[in-house]
Parts: structure tokens; sequence; C-alpha cells
């Protein structure tokens, strides 16, 4: 993960192999970054990914064949960096450079505005389809940014959508051209530092509060439910599946 400056904006190239496949290491590094971003004296930062990838979502092939405790941790670990993000008080933009699948789609809500490029690329939730469910990490960003009517084909379907689909359901909040999504991007990351930093700050937190505070009070017992999930016959199979399809594409 690389980060550049323009001005009081923090620009994150997210670099983390093929895909940007959410690994330990890519949590961790997340992790790590947004302690540099909030310890500098950045106002505001934009995730961007690299090539035709925001994120791929979870690194499916690390992850089958673990055992139960290892799952556990593992999914520990992403709910905390996911909650980091959404948390931060620096304002945050994703600029979606390129597919943005399962937990790259949820990365992109964590933020605070989602702008996507219109090129042929994909975003969307589609843990359904294999089998595992969502947790309040994921849920609670989803009602507080998009419409009540799209968490159907969004959550409980598990749709991808291409860009001008998604900006219909708000998903993502604005379609720009690719040469023209850094740019605005940052743009609309520096419309977001017009308060002081104090200022920004307090008002982040009490419009995404309430919706952190039902996240780790729910986090343990769905935390639990989503193992239950994910060790179950059809989602073990539909991952095997999964797993297989991206091993043959390499």
């Amino acid at each position: 993960m690389e980060i550049q400056r323009q001005g009081e904006v923090a620009i994150v190239s997210l670099r983390a192999g093929r895909a940007n496949a959410m690994d330990e290491g890519f949590l961790r590094g997340l992790l790590r970054l947004f302690d540099e971003l909030e310890s500098s004296d950045a106002r505001a930062a934009v995730l961007t990914g690299y090539d035709t990838y925001f994120s791929a979502g979870l690194a499916l092939p690390s992850l089958l064949g673990l055992d139960r405790q290892k799952i556990a941790s593992f999914m520990a670990l992403f709910e905390t960096a996911m909650r980091r993000v959404f948390a931060s008080p620096l304002p945050v933009v994703a600029a979606v450079n390129g597919h943005a699948i399962a937990g790259g789609c949820v990365l992109a809500l964590e933020c605070d505005l989602r702008l996507i490029a219109d090129s042929p690329i994909k975003i969307g939730l589609n843990e359904v389809q294999l089998g595992i469910g969502l947790p309040a990490t994921v849920i609670e960003p989803l009602r507080l940014q998009v419409p009540a009517s799209s968490h159907l084909p969004i959550a409980v379907e598990g749709n991808l959508f291409a860009p001008s689909e998604a900006k219909q359901l708000g998903l993502v909040d604005e379609v720009v051209p690719p040469s023209e999504l850094l740019s605005r991007s940052i743009e609309r990351a520096r419309s977001l530092t017009r308060g002081s930093r104090e200022a920004v700050a307090q008002v982040k937190h009490a419009l995404r509060g309430p919706s952190l505070e039902r996240m780790e009070k729910a986090s343990a017992p769905q935390l639990e439910e989503w193992v239950n999930a994910w060790f179950s016959s059809a989602a073990q199979e539909r991952v095997a599946n999964a797993v297989a399809q991206i091993t043959k594409k390499r």
C-alpha cells in the first residue's frame, strides 16, 4: 500500500497481491495505514486499487481448509479492519477503479463516498451466493448509506452490478470516466475538509456512532453465526467451486 499527497488529501493505492484479495497481510496493512493517516496532518483520504481491481474480496484460496478457530480469528480481524475504516475521523472517499467484489464492496461501503469508473467492472456483495452471510460490519454501513429499497437486490440476492446499475441503486455516489476518476475523487475528498478537522470528526462520529455501536454489540454473536454458515456443507461446496475457478484462471 502506497500513500501520496495532494495537499491535505492523502491518496492511498491499495497494492497487496493478486487482485488486492484480502488476506491477513492486507487487513493488518489496512490497520497500519489508518494509524499512519490519522497521525499525519492529512484532512481526508482517497482509497483506490490498481489495474482492473479495487479489491476482489477475501482471499478464498488461503481460507479454504482452515479450522474453525482460525477462520473465526481471521473474520474477527476482517471486522476490526472494516470498522477501523468506518470509524475514521477523516473523510474517506473510495475511488473504485476496478472490480469491488464481496469484501471489496464492503471496504467501499465503509467509506464516506464511493465513486466508480465507467468501465466494464462489477461491484456487489455476492456472499449469499457462496452460502455465507453478512455480519453487522457489512449490514450497518449498507443500512446507513444505501436506500432500503436496494437492500434486497444487493444483500439478499447477492447480485453484482455494472457501474450504472450501482448508481441507480445508490450503492455508489457517482459514475466517472476512468481518466477522471482519481481527480474527481480528490475533488470530492477536498470538499469534505471545509470545516475544521475537529468539527468534521465530531459530525462523522455523531452520524456513524450509533451504527458503530450496533456493529460492536452484534460482533460476537453474528461472528459465530457467520462461522456456522461458512462450515455448512452447502457453503463449503460453493466456496470450493469458487476457489477452483479462481485457481483455473491463474
